[in-house]
């Protein structure tokens, strides 16, 4: 007689915890390693933000007050790439700084101290919302571009290209957008914010000097082409002509 063969087991959710209080790792990994999630632990933005890169979380919880810089800059820095849920575990309580950490990109923002009880239900619905979904994407390859949205590095047939900070940050959100139109407006938003919205010179300047760097000698856009009067496209596969 057979036996029946058994599936294999889930892989239990990873949860990142960035927080510089030993004390407050401490109980956060107790209480969700008794639930059997896998858990890692950062007592810094920076250390945070590389373990991010490495292990690729399926939720983060992150504290605002962290030693070498602000968690709403770590906010900032993840949302470059990483689109899992972010859940804000601060002493912080004012408005201002909640409206901030969602502006950033936050899912969720708790107050310390806390009820364990509540935080894993909102761990658990977060979860629940993004069960089965490519959480997460690093990087973005098209023909001989790669684009590593995490470390923030260009490479062109393997080779590195220098881009200043705003270049990158128009490159990202365009090839985040691949094959769909992003609007001059949206993208000046996305990259200066909503007072430069009208600016559209500046971003004509900087998308001139990004395609001198990507683009192949001759003047031929492969990557980002331009739709007139409405803005720009990322060719996810610049092979097939526009």
């Amino acid at each position: 007689m057979k036996s029946e063969q058994s599936s294999p087991p889930e892989r239990s959710p990873r949860i990142l915890v960035i927080d510089d209080e030993e004390q407050i790792r401490r109980a956060l990994r107790s209480i969700l390693q008794a639930r059997h999630y896998t858990v890692d632990l950062a007592a810094t933005g920076a250390a945070g933000l590389e373990a991010a890169v490495d292990t690729t979380p399926d939720l983060i919880v992150l504290d605002l007050s962290l030693p070498d810089m602000s968690g709403l800059v770590v906010c900032e820095q993840l949302r470059a790439w990483y689109e899992g849920p972010i859940v804000v575990l601060s002493v912080r309580d004012a408005d201002a700084d909640k409206i901030a950490a969602l502006d950033l990109g936050a899912d969720d923002y708790l107050t310390k101290p806390f009820s364990a009880g509540e935080l894993l239900a909102r761990i658990r619905a977060h979860l629940r919302r993004i069960s089965g979904a490519e959480l997460s994407v690093r990087e973005i390859k098209a023909g001989d571009l790669m684009i590593d949205l995490a470390k923030r590095v260009v490479t062109v047939k393997g080779q590195p290209v220098h881009l200043t900070r705003t270049e990158f940050d128009i490159l990202a959100e365009l090839a985040r957008n691949a094959d769909r139109v992003v609007t001059s407006h949206a993208l000046l938003n996305s990259v200066w914010g909503p007072d430069y919205v009208s600016d559209t010179q500046t971003l004509r300047v900087h998308v001139s000097h990004l395609r001198q760097k990507i683009e192949p000698q001759g003047g031929v856009s492969r990557y980002i082409l331009t739709e007139p009067g409405v803005g720009f496209r990322f060719a996810g596969d610049p092979d097939i002509p526009a």
